[in-house]
């Protein structure tokens, strides 16, 4: 079961829930499914990291919990509410507690608004901060949180003042006004430099720990997956689905799926000794993604997986328990008759064991058996794409 903060109410809903949520957009006569079937839940004061490559639904599987859009079909919730039979008085406390923090921080901010206005307005709208001294002070906090110090030298500036690690903690900061149960946040670390990438990290920690937020951090880096969210949940996609999910230790140290196996080895390798070790493109059949408007029949990562049998062909897996594996699921035909065959002949449906998350926050826990150089404690590697 996945680690939440202590204290939390088990028998309460979830904060947020995907349930069998999709999405699909109609381009040009061609239904592009860009969400297909997603089901997943953060509870208050947990972490769910979710990964893959540039065009794996990421962003628009956050953009439905966020309730940016709408799902065509399935149902997005919030502490057991349908967003779609929300009231108004209810949508906008969802609204409050769900903040977003963007991808391009330059898109996402008024270019004709200055620092210090970004963050004030959503303060006064909803009556978080009252009479300019009250506001400056709230501002200037925000600021100094997210290191933009002293805060009197950006708050007056406009965007275009600013370099991009330093809209990227604007964009933070302005998740920050409203003290949000749920922030989602799109890479909203990968325009920082490297030591401040981490404090921003630890800051966020701070806050899931401290005031019980709950977190659905996206990125393609699992050095900083790893990182992060060590504690929580990672869950991987791929052109759309949820191919992998489970506990990060799990999920990083002895991962199911060829797909998380090549994500893995994708990561870049400091140490050179290892580095030679490591499979080029980790054994798959092909480089290219299948196009969402014409995917193959069957399973969609076929065309790439180094397992692939005939029937992968034409059956299309679904994501299910691995047998053998507690709180890990996995949606591949192979992977799992071969771990129920283990299971079946007595062994271990897993490889290696997977380590227990450590109480101690990101960077305390030792790298377990089998992990990525990439471990808690180096989350400045940035992963490419197989």
């Amino acid at each position: 079961m996945p680690e939440t903060t202590p204290g939390a109410d088990a028998a309460a809903p979830p904060l947020i829930e995907l349930d069998h949520a999709s999405q699909v957009f109609h381009v040009k006569g061609k239904d592009i499914p860009a969400v297909s079937d997603v089901s997943l839940s953060v509870n208050a004061g947990e972490v769910l990291c979710l990964v893959g490559e540039s065009g794996s639904g990421k962003t628009t599987a956050a953009r439905l919990a966020a309730g940016l859009a709408s799902p065509t079909d399935g149902a997005v919730r919030y502490r057991g509410m349908d967003l779609a039979a929300m009231t108004r008085q209810q949508r906008q406390e969802y609204r409050r507690d769900v903040q977003y923090i963007h991808q391009d921080p330059y898109a996402s901010l008024n270019p004709i608004r200055s620092i210090r206005s970004t963050l004030a307005i959503p303060l006064r709208r909803h009556g978080m901060a009252s009479g300019r001294a009250e506001v400056d002070a709230t501002v200037d906090e925000l600021l100094t949180r997210v290191d933009l110090t002293p805060p009197e030298s950006y708050s007056a500036k406009f965007p275009h003042q600013l370099s991009g690690g330093q809209r990227q903690r604007v964009a933070v900061a302005r998740g920050l006004t409203l003290a949000p149960k749920l922030l989602i946040a799109d890479e909203s670390t990968s325009m920082l430099d490297v030591s401040i990438r981490v404090g921003l990290l630890n800051m966020l920690t701070r806050l899931r720990l401290e005031q019980n937020v709950g977190f659905i951090y996206i990125t393609h880096d699992l050095a900083l997956a790893k990182y992060f969210g060590w504690q929580g949940r990672t869950a991987v996609m791929y052109l759309g689905k949820i191919v992998e999910q489970g506990p990060t230790p799990q999920v990083i140290n002895n991962p199911q799926h060829p797909y998380t196996k090549a994500l893995l080895e994708a990561v870049p390798e400091p140490d050179p000794d290892l580095a030679r070790t490591k499979r080029s493109g980790a054994g798959l059949r092909s480089a290219e993604v299948p196009d969402l408007s014409a995917l193959p029949p069957g399973c969609s990562f076929e065309p790439r997986c180094p397992l692939a049998q005939d029937r992968c062909r034409t059956q299309t897996p679904t994501l299910a328990p691995s047998p053998g594996v507690a709180g890990h699921d996995v949606s591949c035909l192979v992977v799992a008759d071969r771990t129920a065959a283990q299971v079946a002949a007595g062994g271990s449906g897993s490889s290696a064991p997977a380590p227990e998350a450590s109480d101690e926050g990101p960077g305390a826990s030792p790298a377990g058996p089998g992990a990525s150089a990439a471990g808690p404690a180096a989350p400045a590697t940035a992963g490419g794409s197989p």
